[in-house]
């Protein structure tokens, strides 16, 4: 897995988001599935960062210019609050939330015909009037996405992934 520190354009909101594989982020980016939990925006990019080094399991910090070890430092508390640590629970009412988000994406798709890669030529087709009225899901890329809603017509991402119909068991 690799961590990666994100952040949204619009609002510059800072987060972080884990992923296989740097392709695989790339992959889920483009097909607009990476969005700011914050904002909702999916115009999302890496976030500067500092490498994450760790030290060897059998390495000893190193010792000071005495030869003793260096004596900790003491911190300062920062003016504001840290980010939520990403390893630490969620507070209760987060994780209700979240499983609320997911029952009503579910309830949702149920109601919702899935059309895979032709979501925005059907979702113009329905806006249109070429095609009768029905709610529709499917895959689309961020540049497709932000079309439609420059002709006007509602679109938006979904908060968790689907799998697609036809990949499940």
């Amino acid at each position: 897995m690799i961590v990666y520190d994100l952040q949204c354009r619009g609002g510059s909101h800072r987060f972080e988001g884990w992923f296989k594989s740097s392709d695989d982020f790339a992959s889920q980016r483009e097909r607009g599935l990476v969005a700011c939990p914050y904002c909702g925006s999916a115009d999302v990019d890496k976030a500067m960062q500092a490498p994450r080094l760790s030290r060897k399991s059998n390495q000893l910090p190193e010792p000071s210019s005495a030869g003793r070890p260096a004596k900790p430092q003491r911190v300062e508390e920062p003016a504001e609050p840290a980010a939520p640590v990403a390893n630490a629970p969620l507070p209760p009412k987060a994780v209700e939330l979240m499983h609320k988000l997911a029952k009503m994406q579910e309830d949702a798709l149920k109601d919702s015909r899935y059309v895979g890669q032709s979501f925005a030529e059907d979702a113009r087709a329905i806006h249109y009037g070429e095609r009768d009225a029905e709610a529709i899901h499917g895959e689309t890329t961020l540049e497709e996405a932000q079309e439609l809603l420059d002709e006007g017509i509602s679109v938006m991402p979904l908060p968790f992934p689907v799998t697609p119909p036809d990949s499940t068991n």
